[in-house]
């Protein structure tokens, strides 16, 4: 069997993991469905950027503690088998890593909990008493997450599949040798994919990855 062209796929969280965006339930958790609906509305607008939009998703948990955002985080629908199927890219010898705007502790959580190989997320202040602070000036880069993740894996670009479902995952999709979309509403997403994936289970975005060819 000839070797697979894949050394590593990195996984955004949001609406490709989750059924549905990840920061819905946490805002309904926390009384703060008014701001993240607003938020929500001005960036699909495109009257605010990713960073913006950003911090004021971040800010949501502000005054919280990890432990209460991430018993929400636990509780969120995702698809179905994902610790089973890195167990499937792990025995094709494709490490698997999460690529996300969300917080360090998000992603952590999620590497720890499924078995992701690595991770990127965004570093949040903490208040003096442990409580999550306010975001301020955050930068989404998922580009710089993206080559530290493969520096660590020890692969170029070329090698790297990307799935995800939003526009800050589409600007990757030129950048590595494969992209898959998951669940994406944004029909320019799909078209900049190499393969669009519409499902509940996580096996078949595994199927995907495994079965999709370099490009030429």
């Amino acid at each position: 069997m000839p070797s697979l062209p894949w050394g590593l796929v990195t996984f955004d969280l949001d609406g490709t993991l989750t059924l549905g965006h990840g920061w819905r339930p946490i805002a309904a958790a926390f009384d703060r469905m008014e701001e993240f609906d607003a938020t929500q509305r001005k960036f699909v607008a495109r009257t605010i950027g990713e960073d913006e939009h950003l911090a004021e998703l971040l800010d949501l948990a502000r005054g919280r503690t990890v432990a209460e955002v991430l018993h929400v985080v636990a509780a969120t629908p995702r698809l179905a088998g994902l610790g089973e199927g890195l167990a499937e890219l792990r025995r094709a010898g494709v490490r698997s890593a999460v690529l996300s705007h969300n917080p360090d502790y998000v992603v952590d959580w999620y590497r720890a909990t499924f078995g992701f190989d690595d991770a990127e997320g965004v570093a949040v202040p903490r208040e003096p008493d442990g409580r999550i602070g306010r975001a301020g000036r955050i930068r989404a880069d998922k580009p710089a997450g993206l080559a530290r993740l493969a520096g660590r894996a020890g692969v170029g670009l070329g090698s790297v599949v990307h799935v995800g479902d939003g526009w800050a995952d589409a600007a990757l999709f030129p950048l590595v040798g494969g992209a898959v979309a998951v669940n994406s509403r944004l029909p320019e997403v799909e078209r900049a994919a190499d393969r669009a994936v519409h499902t509940r289970d996580f096996s078949d975005v595994v199927a995907a990855v495994l079965s999709l060819p370099p490009r030429p």
